[in-house]
């Protein structure tokens, strides 16, 4: 025992020392994902930008808000219940809205103080994120999946939260990268690092290419976006049984519906 308390002892002299040095800062294993969180470059988002491109639960200004925080708690139950973290967000083809749902999802759970959560831009093809949310000098995402980029580098904070991973240009063999088994230990490191509750990967059409194929068995479930007169249901039917056998999916969102129930006490 007096052994172990000598190198102990020893142990954080050295420590003292190396900071004498003039290395004042521990390594951020020492502080854990407090730190990392408490670093990444804050995010100001302009609302009247959020109000143009629809992202309505940023400044709650918008009836339609309660909407999205409807998917929120549904969300969260579901996850709580069994023990989920990860959840993709698709659709069946371009033009349905699943990048809006999945900004106005991650800002609902912004309002949650509670609930740490990551959105990461991973269409790779057409990335969105960083044009909506006015993100200047965005990062490359591919650099991030690659390991070749921190977490610091390439993610955002919103509030106390929410982290945000945008991408600043295409990705032209996007379904090789996702695939990588690379990209796998990324995505076990983000985890472990950033410990959130919830991670919302938005991801391209599943109908456009094969790259959700390629992420789904990252994920433990997900959600999937149709357009109401323009989703056929053809096309949704084919991408829920092909979701129903590669993942838990956990529910369908309808948007772009003009008619909606009536309001119910205001």
């Amino acid at each position: 025992m007096e052994h172990i308390q000598a190198a102990i002892h020893k142990a954080k002299q050295r420590l003292a020392f190396d900071a004498l040095e003039g290395d004042l800062t521990p390594p951020t294993s020492l502080f854990g994902c407090e730190a990392l969180w408490a670093n990444l470059p804050a995010l100001t988002l302009d609302m009247k930008r959020m109000a143009r491109n629809r992202v309505v639960t940023a400044s709650r200004s918008d009836a339609a808000y309660t909407q999205f925080d409807k998917l929120r708690t549904n969300l969260l139950q579901h996850m709580r219940q069994n023990n989920w973290t990860t959840v993709a967000i698709t659709s069946p083809t371009p033009g349905c809205g699943k990048t809006m749902v999945g900004l106005n999802l991650a800002l609902s759970l912004a309002h949650q103080p509670d609930c740490r959560t990551v959105l990461v831009d991973l269409d790779m093809r057409r990335p969105q994120i960083s044009h909506i949310l006015g993100i200047k000098n965005a990062p490359s995402m591919e650099r991030f999946l690659n390991g070749e980029a921190d977490i610091q580098e390439s993610f955002v904070r919103y509030g106390d939260n929410v982290a945000i991973g945008s991408n600043s240009k295409p990705v032209k063999y996007a379904a090789e990268l996702l695939q990588s088994a690379e990209v796998g230990r990324v995505f076990k490191g983000l985890r472990q690092r950033l410990k959130p509750n919830v991670v919302l990967f938005d991801l391209p059409p599943m109908l456009a290419n094969d790259d959700v194929l390629a992420v789904l068995p990252n994920v433990d479930c997900a959600i999937l976006v149709v357009a109401a007169e323009a989703t056929t249901q053809r096309e949704a039917l084919l991408c829920e049984q092909e979701l129903t056998e590669k993942t838990n999916l956990i529910g369908v969102v309808l948007n772009k519906c003009r008619y909606t129930p009536d309001k119910y006490g205001y």
